[in-house]
């Protein structure tokens, strides 16, 4: 952690955010480690709980880990939709008024990868029409009480700015505009969790899950970008995920600068959040430096 430290040290005070926050996690021992920085300090996290808007990473954390639950209720066009492989198109604005029925038109054809939010909301909706119930019923088997919706979080919780929305700062709200004018619990973005939460999380996910076992048979047959509703490392030495990775590595990014990598040879998680759309959001050359260095750090531990 030293080493992490040393690269937070470095290179946050290059960035255009301010609030950065590491966990490494043990799957072997069921251990992790984390480390916390706040306006160019080291915080203790035990003390100061912040929360961070993991935009992105929604998708796997209610998609992907309610198909490993029971990978059996998944239809082939389901699978299709969890991978990004439906034809759907990659995102617009969508109207509040009658969002279910505009992306339940599109027909499910399979296709090329086409990363896209509209395709998972339609995975969201039908998981829903198998289940009969809501996702967030669903896919919340796993959750620590430190990851939540956005609309559960209380006026106390602390929260990391992320940007503006209509001149006004977004702190503890959703900083993607669909998932915010929906005012609904979706699967594209959304989930709010401190550093240990979603650590602490992914631990009890594999308990129950077996994901680094399914993920490891699933990475062997791999064909495409997406496997189970997780991306995949596609470029060993120029990942996003960091260099010293193995090959059986998965995970997922959000916008707001929020990164899960899990390697299941060497059984560690590597997790980033950050608030890098704070402003300048358009500028990730900071960001992606920041991602790869820590994230070659935790590989090489």
């Amino acid at each position: 952690m030293k080493v992490i430290e040393q690269v937070i040290e470095k290179l946050m005070k290059q960035q255009h955010f301010d609030n950065i926050a590491v966990g490494v996690i043990d799957f072997k021992k069921k251990k992790i480690e984390t480390i916390e920085w706040h306006e160019n300090y080291f915080v203790n996290s035990r003390y100061e709980r912040f929360y961070y808007d993991l935009a992105s990473l929604t998708k796997p954390l209610t998609l992907a880990a309610t198909y490993l639950l029971d990978p059996s209720k998944f239809t082939d066009e389901m699978k299709l939709l969890l991978n990004h492989r439906a034809g759907l198109t990659s995102g617009g604005r969508i109207s509040s008024r009658d969002w279910r029925s505009y992306i339940n038109s599109f027909k499910i054809v399979e296709s090329p990868t086409l990363y896209s939010d509209y395709s998972a909301l339609r995975a969201m909706l039908e998981i829903e029409k198998v289940y009969k119930r809501d996702l967030y019923s669903i896919s919340s088997f796993y959750w620590d009480s430190e990851l939540l919706h956005w609309t559960d979080l209380k006026d106390t919780d602390l929260c990391s700015s992320t940007g503006m929305r209509r001149k006004k700062v977004i702190n503890g709200a959703v900083h993607d505009d669909n998932a915010y004018y929906l005012g609904e619990k979706v699967s594209h973005a959304g989930l709010f969790s401190t550093i240990d939460g979603i650590c602490q999380s992914l631990i009890k996910l594999n308990d129950k899950t077996s994901m680094l076992e399914v993920m490891d048979q699933a990475l062997e047959e791999k064909s495409d970008r997406f496997v189970n509703g997780w991306d995949t490392v596609t470029d060993l030495e120029n990942s996003l995920a960091g260099s010293g990775c193995s090959s059986k590595t998965f995970g997922h990014l959000g916008f707001t600068g929020t990164s899960i990598w899990i390697d299941c040879e060497k059984q560690r998680g590597a997790v980033i959040l950050s608030n890098a759309t704070k402003s300048y959001w358009y500028d990730r050359k900071g960001l992606t430096m920041l991602r790869k260095e820590i994230g070659q750090a935790i590989w090489s531990m």
